[in-house]
């Protein structure tokens, strides 16, 4: 089986991070293609890899002869139109979350792949190949501690990224939430509400941290926080509650002060040691799907479409003063 000639959109920390993933860790891949509004960076990027040729079109990237298969990292405002293009030119896409940042944007996305006639898109929720997240999802589908109850989920981050609102933290970062809660419990978020406390202030204009609470079909309640300026360092939590025991991905066993003057606890600054083997993991399985021409275990243009919706829905309670809204999945 020949490898598969893969072409990198967006040469910033997830797709330069992507790109060494792919050259380093995954069999069967060949980066032959980065590209980048900035050309310079997209050059130093593909400098990594003997033979990687480096653009600053990534439209250009999708068409060329010598890419087999496109990763789409790039800004979250690209996502939709680069998707379409790929589709178009019917080469298999793993595109970073979101799909796109609104929903109208993510049925294009789906619909376009509806008239392709088959399978194209793959999308980057990475948690569902997390060794640590699926030990938990395992747990849960056993059944042996009951039915889960509430879900406690904490996503914080050091700082926010330049440009970042009230609606991105939710479309950017809350929309991972979306996914794994849905997937953890096999069931779908019915609705939702948004709440803000106090602001830190750390961005002006940013409503940080926010907290959602959610609703799924079977009766269990989650929490979401999202805190994108906490300062210390990257830290993500998950907490079941069951009906007979509580599982979680980390038992504290004493009062710890997380704060950027402790951050010798062991917080990483991104999220790139936290999920590095989920990454691999999940560029690997896509890898395979695509050389073998058969569908990608990865979540796909339905999935981040549902997560978008779930993502309207916050937002529209974010501007509604928090009042609970539900979920509304649009037809393809």
């Amino acid at each position: 089986m020949r490898p598969v000639r893969i072409g990198v959109i967006g040469a910033g920390n997830m797709g330069a991070d992507h790109v060494r993933n792919l050259h380093r860790n995954v069999p069967g891949a060949v980066v032959t293609m980065v590209a980048d509004i900035d050309a310079d960076r997209a050059a130093a990027v593909a400098g990594e890899v003997p033979g990687a040729r480096a653009t600053g079109d990534p439209y250009a990237l999708i068409d060329d002869p010598e890419v087999d298969a496109v990763v789409v990292a790039s800004h979250d405002s690209t996502h939709a139109e680069l998707c379409i293009a790929a589709i178009r030119a019917g080469k298999p896409i793993l595109c970073e979350k979101p799909l796109a940042p609104t929903l109208g944007e993510c049925v294009r996305v789906a619909q376009e792949e509806l008239r392709a006639g088959r399978r194209l898109i793959s999308l980057g929720f990475m948690r569902r190949f997390d060794p640590a997240y699926l030990e938990l999802k395992e747990a849960l589908g056993a059944g042996v501690h009951g039915a889960p109850l509430l879900l406690h989920c904490v996503s914080r981050g050091v700082s926010s990224a330049p440009g970042a609102t009230d609606e991105s933290s939710v479309t950017g970062s809350a929309v991972h939430e979306f996914d794994t809660v849905a997937w953890l419990l096999n069931s779908p978020i019915t609705e939702v509400a948004w709440h803000a406390p106090r602001a830190t202030g750390a961005v002006t204009g940013l409503r940080d941290p926010q907290l959602m609470l959610l609703r799924t079909a079977d009766g269990a309640l989650t929490t979401v926080e999202v805190f994108l300026n906490a300062r210390y360092g990257y830290d993500i939590r998950c907490e079941v509650a069951c009906e007979h025991a509580t599982l979680a991905l980390a038992h504290p066993a004493r009062l710890v002060t997380d704060s950027a003057r402790t951050r010798s606890v062991g917080y990483p600054a991104d999220w790139r040691p936290r999920f590095a083997d989920a990454y691999r993991l999940e560029l690997r399985a896509w890898t395979e799907a695509v050389a073998a021409a058969s569908p990608p275990p990865l979540a796909g243009a339905q999935e981040g479409l549902i997560a978008n919706a779930v993502a309207e829905a916050v937002i529209t309670s974010m501007r509604s003063g928090g009042e609970t809204v539900a979920v509304q999945i649009p037809e393809v």
